[in-house]
């Protein structure tokens, strides 16, 4: 049977990143389906101190949805996903980034519900939790000043994250872009952030959303690298892959690589699909 491609996102983005990596991979024959996770997407806050003429006043005021939003509700969200799409075929569960700790719990969780895991410059906390990392040598040379460039509000008071993408301030659209888009223009990276919502939940998960050997590991599963990931740099990509096997050494990850940097496959998709696509064929070839 085909499988069907479930597409989880990371922070302040939603389904409409996928879009252009969906459209290559129904050319190439695969269909997929693109997660919001509760308060993401059309379910998400967009305060009309957003609009233009900006309120930052307002905006860093206004009540948000994600407000009190918990890494368990994505968890519940994202197998309800993954139950309906189980009961037509195989499921290749690919996740990015911040999305990669809602895909981890599931498999630790709900191994059945998955026939391969896919992880594209995603996290997948194994040694440590994922705040914790930040600490780690491999995390050195990422600026922690990115998001304090768009921050929007106090967190603790408004409960929930939130960002500015729609600034014009010049530093800003420079940090976002050495952080997330490098090697792309000026215009795709302004095209992304038009994608991105204001809001993300400030619970990402804890120690207890680990990577287990028991669950996660009998899922098989693969890391495709980005090479040029300034966000996620590549040393501390391959310390997780290195952890994973280390904690399940006879089921190892199926390693890939992909140029680029955190956002550019979804930017310029073809080669992520064709990728997918090869990945999912063999998910179907040897379950």
């Amino acid at each position: 049977m085909q499988p069907t491609v479930v597409l989880v996102h990371g922070a302040f983005a939603n389904s409409f990143s996928f879009a252009p990596l969906q459209a290559e991979l129904g050319l190439l024959g695969h269909r997929s389906v693109a997660v919001d996770l509760p308060g993401h997407g059309f379910g998400a806050t967009y305060p009309r101190a957003y609009q233009a003429p900006q309120d930052p006043e307002g905006l860093a005021t206004t009540p948000g949805a994600l407000k009190g939003a918990t890494h368990a509700d994505n968890i519940a969200h994202l197998i309800a996903v993954l139950e309906r799409a189980s009961a037509n075929g195989p499921v290749v569960l690919v996740a990015h980034s911040r999305g990669g700790v809602v895909a981890t719990a599931v498999a630790n969780t709900r191994p059945d519900l998955i026939d391969r895991l896919v992880y594209v410059a995603a996290w997948c906390p194994v040694d440590l939790e994922v705040a914790a990392y930040y600490a780690e040598p491999e995390m050195a040379a990422v600026d922690p000043d990115t998001l304090a460039l768009v921050l929007a509000g106090n967190p603790a008071e408004l409960g929930l994250i939130r960002g500015n993408f729609r600034t014009a301030d010049e530093a800003a659209l420079a940090g976002l872009k050495a952080a997330f888009l490098a090697d792309g223009t000026d215009d795709e990276l302004l095209a992304f952030l038009a994608t991105f919502q204001p809001d993300e939940s400030l619970d990402a998960g804890g120690p207890d959303d680990r990577a287990r050997a028991a669950s996660w590991g009998r899922v098989p599963r693969t890391y495709v690298r980005l090479t040029g990931d300034a966000s996620l740099p590549l040393a501390l990509q391959d310390r997780l892959i290195r952890e994973g096997d280390a904690l399940t050494p006879d089921h190892p990850f199926d390693v890939r690589t992909l140029d680029g940097s955190h956002l550019r496959w979804l930017v310029h998709p073809e080669p992520a699909a064709r990728m997918l696509a090869e990945i999912a064929g063999a998910t179907v070839s040897n379950p």
